[in-house]
């Protein structure tokens, strides 16, 4: 039996975030969009880990403006996943 495999979310902040936060995020990446606002996507490994990473939104005063799972991670994808900790 296989271990579950962790949801990928998508997480949107106000403001411009530089791709050079994505080493802050534990390696989520981090783009930004032509309406003023940033998104933080990747997996997460369980809720503890999700609770942790808005407690760091919200310890730099960044505004969550919404959070969405999109999906699954790919267990046959070999490339590094982001977001993806013990």
């Amino acid at each position: 039996m296989t271990a579950p495999q962790p949801p990928i979310y998508e997480i949107r902040v106000a403001g411009r975030l530089s791709s050079n936060w994505d080493a802050w995020f534990d390696g989520l990446s981090v783009t930004s969009d032509a309406d003023g606002t940033s998104v933080i996507r990747g997996s997460v490994v369980d809720q503890a880990a999700l609770h942790g990473l808005l407690q760091k939104l919200r310890d730099v005063g960044l505004v969550l403006e919404s959070l969405t799972q999109v999906g699954i991670a790919d267990p046959t994808d070999h490339h590094h996943q982001p977001g993806a900790t013990s």
